[in-house]
């Protein structure tokens, strides 16, 4: 019988293209994930991953395997989010996902009062910008920046982040203001590294440009956020954050609109009470973040 880890593990290097993208996916160490794939070719006989300039592209053979996977693994999901959906006691493990500058600012205190209130639930956090599954019980809870879509998801809207472009008062003596668009262009923006997001912004207002417009490209957020706090470059920022900041000035350009923001979680698990009791507290802990902002 095929270890259901290892077939997890392929299904996760199937859907992202890379060990590395995978191993953030499923919560494991990239060398874990290559080690699961050897296991696998070896106990199937086959070679299942190509090297390709664009990642690992799946083998005739991974082909062939892929929907009886992926139908194995909505199998033993759906029977494990309905025994997590069960456990009436307010006690156990809940797991939370949410972006990186979230997990980092939005969830300490709150998840510090809730182990004050509740010390018998047990909370892990995924921190990362990746989309989690809730579907593959990647995690309980979601908090996410985008319009959940997938079927058999309980979504709440929160609210709403507002998103400016931030510098430091010493950034913007040394370099001047920015009053229009076109001013950017002989700023130094901190930019994504392999995220398309700021190139399509430019190019929807009208100055298309390549990544070598940003003398400096991260793609993880908190790097970035830093990096501007430094005095870098101007960053991208959450205003409920960077207006809490005295050393920081918002340049007055409209670029991005609010980001909403939703709480997720599966409808077969949003009757277990320390699920829930959690989901409540985020709720009304971010909804009142939100507000105050």
């Amino acid at each position: 019988m095929l270890d259901w880890t290892l077939l997890r593990s392929f299904l996760a290097v199937v859907e992202t293209g890379s060990l590395s993208a995978a191993a953030a996916t499923v919560g494991q160490s990239q060398p874990t994930l290559s080690r699961h794939i050897r296991e696998l070719e070896a106990t199937l006989g086959v070679i299942l991953f190509t090297r390709s300039a664009s990642g690992l592209e799946p083998t005739a053979a991974a082909q062939g395997l892929i929907d009886d996977a992926r139908a194995m693994g909505a199998a033993a999901d759906a029977l494990a989010l309905k025994a997590r959906g069960r456990s009436q006691a307010l006690s156990g493990t809940v797991r939370i996902t949410a972006s990186v500058m979230v997990a980092n600012i939005w969830l300490p205190p709150i998840l510090a009062d809730l182990r004050r209130a509740e010390p018998n639930i047990q909370i892990e956090i995924v921190a990362t910008d990746l989309t989690q599954s809730l579907l593959r019980r990647d995690a309980d809870i979601a908090i996410r920046m985008v319009d959940p879509v997938e079927r058999a998801l309980v979504a709440r809207k929160l609210g709403e982040a507002a998103v400016g472009l931030y510098g430091t008062r010493d950034y913007f003596a040394r370099r001047g203001r920015v009053a229009a668009m076109q001013d950017l262009l002989a700023h130094d923006v901190i930019g994504f590294d392999r995220s398309e997001t700021i190139l399509d912004l430019y190019a929807a207002h009208g100055h298309p440009v390549t990544r070598e417009a940003f003398p400096i490209r991260c793609d993880d957020q908190m790097v970035g956020w830093h990096l501007m706090l430094a005095g870098a470059g101007l960053g991208f920022a959450q205003a409920l954050l960077a207006d809490r900041f005295p050393v920081l000035e918002r340049v007055p350009l409209d670029l991005l609109p609010p980001m909403p923001v939703w709480l997720v979680l599966h409808e077969e698990v949003r009757a277990n009470p320390r699920i829930r009791r959690v989901a409540d507290v985020l709720a009304a802990a971010i909804t009142k973040l939100l507000r105050a902002g």
